[in-house]
């Protein structure tokens, strides 16, 4: 394996990619999110990828990955089934484990880099 092999996490390096609507319940007037993917492991459990979404907010049921979230640009929430709630804004980097319940909420234009783990399928999700 040589340099060729790196590859770059980004908007413009990645193939362009909406997740199903129908993986989440929309809880506010709109949703809009896509997914650039930039790389997937030859087993298919690690996806690597540029995220970008605009204000919204979807119930996520339950998360079916570990998942690595880098926030580049924005600002955006996690609440959980109980109610509790976390903020999270440019700069901050965050794992979201599998099987956590609750919802997403983009707060405000944003970007993320994200690393889904140990899951056939992220790349379809």
């Amino acid at each position: 394996m040589g340099i060729e092999e790196i590859r770059i996490v980004s908007r413009e390096a990645g193939t362009p990619h909406v997740p199903p609507i129908e993986h989440y319940e929309v809880q506010s007037e709109r949703w809009s999110e896509r997914e650039f993917h930039c790389f997937t492991d030859p087993s298919g459990k690690v996806l690597c990828a540029h995220w970008e979404g605009e204000p919204g907010r979807v119930r996520l049921g339950r998360w079916p990955f570990d998942e690595l979230c880098i926030v580049v640009s924005g600002r955006v929430a996690l609440i959980d089934d109980e109610g509790g709630r976390r903020e999270f804004e440019a700069g901050d980097a965050f794992v979201v484990p599998r099987s956590f319940s609750g919802a997403w909420e983009t707060l405000e234009p944003s970007q993320k880099i994200f690393v889904a783990i140990d899951t056939p399928g992220a790349a379809e999700y």
